[in-house]
């Protein structure tokens, strides 16, 4: 029996139906059970309660062989009014979880955290043991490797956890930055696109298949970096465009512009709320920025493997394709 946090999530909700098609028994703490109804279908053990109320998770996590730290709080664009919600779920819904597991004496678990802990690694192909000391460009960012350095702690305190860092996730289901790039893309309504940011593609069923190996095969007190080949955005959608048939945006906006840009709509959102695509925390997360890493460690410790972004993401285009509007 595993228990899973963020099973409705888009990471968590792959997961729990990789983990249940392999026979295993799951757990998984929801805050909304009307957004749960699937995973009640696939025989998961619901449980009502929230990472941010440690006392909500201490009964259904009693007694697992493992646990699923999975939830988290994801958003760009977003202003300093956004900050006690990451918070409290990225940082302190995590020491939750996992002084949980030390208490209950859990024997393995799992967390989730990400790439974007490395912040710009400014063309930098790292590895697990890069440490960046800097700044953070976002919230979600500055968060996360909060809590990232939190978990590290429970692991020098002897707790058995596994960390994997996916990089940037695609696939059915998604409902990130990324989806609404491709779906502005396909709708020809997207004007221009940021010159030399790059990521690590990686679709959903490859990140959780990724969990489930760190599981396991992880060694307890390792990062794994489950991050797919390294694209550029203007790469993917050219992919994208191969696919659709959509011309490419003419306009690429160079580093240097969109990190004026970012000061000026700083400046801007002191006085007035501004669309998530011309907030300053996006056009600093998309100024030729490099969020990337070496899979290397997961591919020879875990045996992970990791689809091409030609065909991975070329089938999420095609899906998109096929569910879009019709013109009537």
């Amino acid at each position: 029996m595993y228990l899973l946090t963020g099973a409705t999530g888009f990471v968590g909700g792959v997961l729990a139906r990789q983990l249940v098609a392999a026979g295993h028994s799951l757990r998984a703490i929801v805050r909304t059970p009307a957004k749960a109804i699937a995973l009640r279908e696939l025989g998961v053990e619901l449980h009502l309660g929230d990472v941010t109320d440690k006392t909500s998770m201490r009964a259904p996590m009693a007694g697992v062989a493992g646990v699923f730290h999975v939830a988290g709080w994801y958003k760009l664009g977003v202003t300093a009014r956004d900050r006690a919600t990451a918070e409290a779920i990225n940082v302190h819904g995590t020491r939750n979880v996992l002084e949980l597991m030390r208490e209950l004496g859990i024997p393995k678990g799992v967390y989730t955290s990400t790439l974007a802990v490395n912040s710009d690694t400014h063309g930098q192909l790292v590895d697990e043991t890069y440490r960046f000391d800097g700044r953070h460009l976002s919230i979600y960012d500055e968060t996360k490797a909060r809590a990232h350095d939190l978990a590290n702690e429970f692991v020098a305190g002897g707790l058995p956890l596994v960390i994997v860092q996916p990089g940037v996730i695609y696939g059915p289901g998604d409902t990130s930055s990324l989806k609404t790039t491709l779906l502005q893309f396909l709708q020809r309504k997207l004007p221009a696109i940021p010159a030399k940011t790059a990521f690590c593609w990686t679709h959903v069923d490859d990140v959780a298949r990724g969990h489930v190996l760190a599981m396991q095969r992880g060694q307890a007190g390792r990062s794994y970096f489950i991050c797919g080949p390294v694209h550029t955005m203007e790469e993917g959608l050219e992919v994208a465009s191969d696919v659709s048939g959509v011309p490419m945006p003419r306009i690429r906006l160079q580093p240097g512009m969109m990190r004026a840009l970012s000061k000026v709509t700083g400046l801007i959102e002191k006085f007035a709320t501004l669309p998530a695509d011309y907030a300053s925390e996006t056009l600093r997360e998309m100024a030729g920025t490099t969020y990337i890493g070496s899979n290397a460690r997961a591919k020879t410790e875990l045996g992970w493997t990791v689809r091409e972004l030609r065909d991975a993401w070329a089938e999420t285009v095609r899906a998109e394709l096929r569910s879009a509007p019709r013109d009537p």
